[in-house]
């Protein structure tokens, strides 16, 4: 398999560093595959030397193995993924990707292969808890587009009991990086981030969790044009039942549990009524 990265716009003909050498690329071939990431979302995604690096990048690159494609990465501000998808500018989206109702409508999603609750992230020093860190005149960090500013909005904004405000940023370590200055009061992100930023040595601590056992999975446009869905679902479970899947996690979040595989899946979800593609053998009935 010939795996190519990029960091520039697929129809952008560019040079990247790979394995200590370059490489120059061009637009997408009919037989590769485009995969969607926002590359400053660590543990899942993020560049460091000027290489991908980060759990959903290293599975990628493994499922792509095992089902014998081509992929190159293309870097995109997380608020632009799920409409490049949509789009079908991207063939694949590969990050922390939350399931949700709304976005099942637009995209169409793997098994599931992580499962996450919400963290409120608080400056070291803060005396706020999980409830004064979302209230009480709190300027809350969320990511645009993002699940955790679906749940503040539906949950804490909408009510107009509660005196807060969002502030939405691009990526959350920009929001962290305010939260740590003083900008923001707090901010909500998935709880393996949370942590990854805790082991870091981020200046920030966590107030608390929001149990709501949301899915992660990997997203193909609606319908399945490039029909890739079925070759996903496979390589997602087989890297699993390897043990290759567990050695990724634990590269970039040591000694996590890692969920089983597949794991809770709404039934809102489309794309996991059984059978689903691949693994005629899985599915909600």
């Amino acid at each position: 398999m010939k795996l190519t990265i990029s960091i520039l716009p697929a129809a952008v003909m560019g040079t990247v560093m790979l394995g200590g050498g370059f490489s120059t690329i061009a637009s997408a071939q009919d037989e590769s595959y485009t995969v969607g990431v926002e590359a400053s979302f660590p543990p899942w995604a993020y560049v460091e030397a000027g290489e991908f690096k980060g759990i959903a990048i290293d599975a990628m690159e493994a499922i792509a193995e095992e089902a014998g494609i081509e992929i190159e990465f293309q870097d995109m501000p997380f608020p632009s993924l799920i409409p490049a998808l949509a789009a079908e500018k991207i063939d694949i989206l590969a990050t922390g990707l939350t399931v949700t109702e709304e976005r099942s409508q637009n995209i169409d999603f793997t098994i599931p292969w992580w499962e996450t609750n919400d963290v409120v992230l608080v400056p070291e020093d803060s005396d706020l808890n999980v409830f004064t860190a979302v209230c009480c005149g709190a300027r809350v960090g969320v990511q645009g587009g993002s699940s955790q500013q679906a749940w503040m909005e539906e949950n804490v904004v909408n009510s107009g009991d509660i005196d807060v405000e969002l502030a939405k940023y691009d990526n959350y370590v920009t929001a962290v990086d305010d939260m740590a200055i003083g900008r923001i009061s707090s901010v909500i992100v998935d709880d393996t981030s949370a942590q990854e930023y805790i082991n870091a040595g981020k200046p920030v601590k966590m107030a608390g969790k929001i149990y709501i056992r949301a899915p992660l999975a990997l997203a193909v446009s609606k319908d399945d044009p490039r029909e890739i869905l079925g070759d996903l679902n496979q390589g997602i479970l087989a890297i699993y039942e390897s043990g290759e899947w567990g050695k990724i996690v634990d590269e970039y979040i040591p000694g996590v549990s890692v969920p089983t595989i597949p794991g809770y899946m709404p039934d809102f979800v489309d794309t996991y009524q059984k059978p689903v593609a691949g693994l005629p053998e899985l599915g909600n009935e």
